[in-house]
């Protein structure tokens, strides 16, 4: 009996023991390239398993999917007007919320810009010369309204329009990323896709990811610095800024940020935009649309837009200086 209770009393040990024990978790980081940027990731996880090449897979198959860069894709091919190219989930992900945010911003976010922004020379294709008449015309071919998807297949008014996902699709690539590795039960990672970035938890520690704002720079575009430090903890957040991508001519700065209602670049102040939401499809897209609207139209709007953070970097010229404006909650994730 005595042997018995022994034995029972080794197998309730082994048990608490095996209950409480939590394996160690290994930092895991690597890096590489899609979509004509970078992808750098870090996660938490147990196993010594190489996930790099599943995660190229699947950048591969958005690439293919979605990429204006890859002149097969489903996308060049549905702009080309191949009516063999069927929308798959990737594209008609992307569609669908890029037109809600469109409704949504009223707008100034519109998947349909492509042919001005080739017109612009922000693409692939070389700047074309253009006037108010020609600007004119390629606006009547940017309207988010004019196209839907029904039964499964891509509906245009008129078969010039084009799409462009490129103001949405890094950011979704990054949830896409997570959903990846939350199907193999990892916990804490973050994923950044040319800096739209998507962090899960904590690191393990219980410490937060950190992520840095940059700082604009007006006339140095090699130099990077940090304006801010804020914190993610199941967040998504991206910046869109025009003081690096823009082309100048006779004396003028070309922003890459081109308004749909008036087929130009933007003319105001506001230099950066980052924009924190619960996936980083919708900070990307978001961030993008108030770089296009300006400070005083996104503040407004942000009014009636739940779950969403934003911070805002302007350009002062009256005194040359850098002006920072925010919504209140975004204080919160600042790190001192």
């Amino acid at each position: 009996m005595k042997h018995l209770v022994r034995l029972s009393w080794v197998f309730i040990a082994f048990l608490i023991v095996g209950c409480n024990s939590n394996p160690k978790l290994k930092k895991i980081s690597f890096a590489g390239e899609t979509q004509g940027t970078y992808y750098a990731i870090t996660y938490y996880g147990t196993e010594d398993k190489n996930l790099q090449p599943k995660i190229d897979s699947l950048l591969k198959a958005f690439d293919q999917s979605v990429s204006l860069w890859v002149s097969n894709s489903l996308i060049s091919r549905i702009n080309r007007g191949d009516s063999t190219a069927i929308p798959d989930d990737i594209f008609k992900f992307n569609f669908l919320l890029s037109k809600e945010i469109a409704q949504k911003t009223d707008g100034y976010f519109d998947f349909t810009i492509s042919p001005l922004v080739e017109a612009w020379g922000f693409s692939f294709k070389e700047k074309i010369k253009l006037d108010k008449t020609s600007i004119d015309s390629l606006r009547m071919l940017v309207d988010y309204r004019k196209v839907k998807l029904e039964d499964g297949k891509v509906i245009k008014t008129d078969p010039r329009i084009r799409f462009d996902f490129n103001a949405i699709a890094q950011g979704y690539t990054s949830d896409v990323v997570a959903e990846f590795f939350n199907s193999l039960n990892i916990k804490y990672y973050i994923i950044d896709i040319g800096g739209e970035i998507f962090a899960r938890d904590t690191k393990p520690d219980g410490s937060k990811w950190r992520v840095g704002i940059e700082r604009p720079e007006m006339n140095n575009t090699e130099t990077r610095s940090v304006q801010q430090v804020v914190t993610l903890e199941n967040k998504g957040l991206a910046t869109s800024g025009s003081y690096r991508k823009f082309y100048e001519e006779n004396g003028k700065r070309y922003s890459h940020a081109i308004d749909p209602k008036t087929g130009y670049p933007v003319t105001h102040n506001l230099l950066s935009v980052t924009v924190l939401a619960n996936t980083a499809a919708e900070a990307d897209a978001y961030a993008t649309a108030f770089l296009v609207m300006g400070l005083e139209k996104s503040l407004k709007l942000l009014d009636d837009l739940d779950d969403l953070e934003a911070y805002f970097i302007s350009w002062n010229e009256q005194d040359n200086t850098f002006k920072v404006s925010s919504t209140p909650g975004i204080n919160k994730y600042f790190v001192d």
